[in-house]
């Protein structure tokens, strides 16, 4: 039987908790000043304000690879395309890559075409959700880097705190007495 976006099953919630902390990083992004997004750190893909865009696109290519969608604003190259759009992009391929997800089976493959080369290349389509998790993970931990360097607090982006902001963690009274 299919999985379906309300047996909030592992899937769901890594692909949830990936826009969630893609959305806070960039909600915290856009409130620092034009020299704050332009610094860097050694080891990290460059500047904050190259960064936020290369996570969200990356995202969009990896829908594109898929199912051939493209949102209905995309991004243009080389234009930082600001934090609304980056946004909207953000929950719209978090959507579409959830769909993706859940749609995945193991013999589910991803096949792109490179005329250019006269080349083409297939793997799993769960190799590519492994790199969505991991590519927006790896892309914000360095920007959290970069703005720790710099004295700034970075959002936190954790599954703690994604559980608490949902709602998913319960608390209640504890009676150790009781047992």
């Amino acid at each position: 039987m299919p999985m379906t976006e309300s047996d909030n099953s592992v899937l769901v919630t890594l692909f949830k908790h990936n826009t969630w902390a893609n959305l806070r990083l960039l909600d915290y992004c856009e409130k620092l000043t034009p020299e704050q997004l332009r610094g860097t750190a050694t080891g990290t893909f460059g500047d904050t304000m190259n960064i936020l865009p290369h996570i969200i696109g990356a995202e969009l290519s990896y829908v594109e690879r898929v199912n051939g969608k493209q949102p209905p604003t995309p991004m243009q190259e080389d234009v930082f395309p600001g934090f609304d759009l980056m946004k909207q992009l953000a929950r719209w391929s978090g959507d579409e890559m959830l769909a993706l997800a859940l749609s995945a089976r193991a013999d589910s493959l991803v096949v792109e075409k490179w005329p250019e080369h006269k080349q083409q290349g297939a793997y799993p389509l769960a190799g590519l959700i492994v790199q969505v998790i991991n590519h927006g993970a790896d892309h914000r931990s360095q920007i959290a880097t970069i703005l720790t360097q710099m004295g700034l607090t970075p959002p936190e982006m954790d599954g703690w705190v994604y559980m608490e902001e949902t709602g998913e963690f319960k608390l209640s009274e504890y009676n150790p007495e009781a047992e």
